[in-house]
């Protein structure tokens, strides 16, 4: 257990280290153990690159395309669920395994005929297509474990199926909405090859924003490791946060009978 913790954790904590190295001390060879922290680093990367902006830019698209994603993916689910449609739900899996830069061509064709590259719209829609279905497969397991018994009580007294959804089901599905908003805010957060093609200098997001330190002469490797240490944290923290959440939701349905 040692060894594979060890050999997860090692690229992230040298990636940490090196953000407080200069560029001399990161490429020398054999490495340097014992320094001198420095904060040029983060400096380089949040005072004279923008990079605040490039982080409003990934939490509008994140948190957009999840929000979004949950109103449609929820009954979506919840039909698929209480009227037993598999197949439908085989589908809808099937275009979220799909590799994404499968779905590049079409989207930029489609969103430069209608002149929103470079847009929130684009980015959006895009990250939304890989969040819906991720949800509705989720959820739709999830639900599959509410009793329907809570339901045909609700109907007894008066309740449609509408508020039985909004009432009865939806709150008891905390654990499994958790587990899809993470999963798909963490997605949103760390795409890289969507914005790479449909976002410009308007809506640069933080993965993408690393590119401002690489060059064709040199690669600042001291501002990489700090940009990618700040774009890692914040999935970090919320994957330890959530973590409870996520293999409950996860494993919801697992277990049967």
């Amino acid at each position: 257990m040692v060894v594979i913790v060890f050999l997860v954790l090692f690229p992230l904590l040298w990636m940490f280290v090196s953000s407080f190295k200069t560029q001399q001390q990161i490429i020398s060879m054999p490495p340097v153990w014992v320094f001198k922290p420095v904060v040029k680093n983060y400096v380089t990367v949040i005072v004279e690159n923008d990079f605040l902006r490039y982080t409003g830019n990934s939490a509008i698209v994140a948190l957009f395309s999840t929000v979004l994603s949950l109103i449609l993916g929820l009954p979506a689910a919840y039909t698929i669920s209480r009227y037993r449609q598999k197949k439908l739900n085989l589908t809808i899996l099937v275009a979220r395994l799909l590799p994404g830069i499968s779905f590049l061509l079409p989207w930029f064709i489609i969103f430069r005929k209608l002149h929103l590259i470079d847009t929130y719209v684009a980015l959006i829609g895009s990250h939304m297509v890989i969040a819906l279905p991720l949800i509705v497969w989720i959820m739709a397991n999830y639900f599959d474990g509410i009793p329907r018994e809570l339901e045909e009580a609700a109907a007894v007294d008066g309740c449609t199926k509408q508020r039985a959804f909004a009432h009865i089901v939806v709150p008891l599905s905390g654990p499994g909405i958790m587990t899809a908003v993470t999963l798909t805010i963490i997605f949103s957060w760390n795409n890289f090859m969507f914005s790479f093609i449909l976002s410009n200098a308007k809506t640069k997001t933080l993965p993408l924003a690393i590119y401002n330190f690489v060059s064709y002469a040199e690669i600042n490797w001291g501002a990489v490791m700090a940009a990618a240490t700040i774009i890692i944290a914040p999935a970090l923290v919320m994957t330890m946060v959530f973590q409870k959440y996520v293999v409950k939701g996860l494993t919801a349905g697992a277990v049967k009978g």
